[in-house]
């Protein structure tokens, strides 16, 4: 079995999973929701994911080269911080609170490469049961089955958590200032900085930005339901296994 193809079907059959997971119809005639959450909330969320946690396996290959380069970030957040010295402004704004701000935003930003490594434990473990594709929601299903339940809720987790970032109105507006400015500083810098440094951190920008607009458009009421659907949505699922 050849690894990279597998991957690349369980990486389409993942996506086909979420896709019909996440009909409107279905959720209605399952879950409590309230009006404001209606089938255009919902394809907007089906689509949030599919863009920016489970993209396409035709984009993968420059997405993770990119997160591979924001990770070195999240890992060590004193690397941004020290860009920021040269900001005055956000300096004096945020004070002492800057890395406290800072560090919530890359911790968000986890996210993608979650889900990147979720599929991995997918592929190994498809690769030691030989279990051939094309990767339909059954073949999907046996192989979630054999994940610890332990791993799976801690990747849930990671979901949530960026939902509660983007929840924290005024929290995810510092956030988005302050990744916008040091996005600016290091195109200023091209010569000091990749062009996977920088792109990873834009498409992290993308991630709390289209998110943030996400949920911006629902009463702030509706906007915890809508985040804790899409645990119930995914804890429910795991649970009819």
């Amino acid at each position: 079995m050849n690894k990279e193809r597998v991957k690349e079907g369980i990486i389409n059959g993942y996506r086909d999973f979420i896709f019909d997971r996440y009909q409107f119809e279905a959720i209605k005639e399952k879950y409590d929701i309230p009006v404001s959450i209606d089938e255009s909330v919902l394809s907007e969320l089906r689509a949030y994911y599919l863009t920016h946690v489970y993209p396409e396996y035709s984009e993968r290959q420059a997405l993770n080269e990119a997160f591979n380069s924001l990770d070195k970030y999240i890992q060590q957040p004193q690397k941004l911080i020290a860009i920021l010295f040269d900001a005055s402004k956000l300096l004096f704004k945020y004070g002492r609170s800057l890395p406290k701000i800072l560090g919530t935003g890359l911790k968000a930003l986890k996210t993608f490469k979650s889900a990147s490594n979720f599929e991995n434990t997918l592929v190994k473990d498809a690769l030691q049961k030989k279990l051939e594709g094309p990767y339909d929601e059954e073949k999907i299903k046996v192989l979630l089955k054999s994940i610890p339940r332990d791993e799976i809720d801690a990747f849930i987790e990671t979901s949530h958590a960026l939902f509660e970032t983007l929840y924290d109105r005024p929290q995810v507006k510092k956030i988005k200032e302050i990744i916008r400015y040091i996005i600016a500083v290091m195109k200023k810098n091209s010569s000091r900085y990749s062009k996977d440094q920088i792109k990873g951190l834009e498409m992290g920008f993308a991630l709390l930005d289209e998110g943030d607009a996400l949920l911006q458009q629902l009463p702030k009421k509706d906007q915890q339901r809508l985040i804790d659907l899409i645990t119930e949505i995914e804890t429910d699922m795991l649970n009819d296994l």
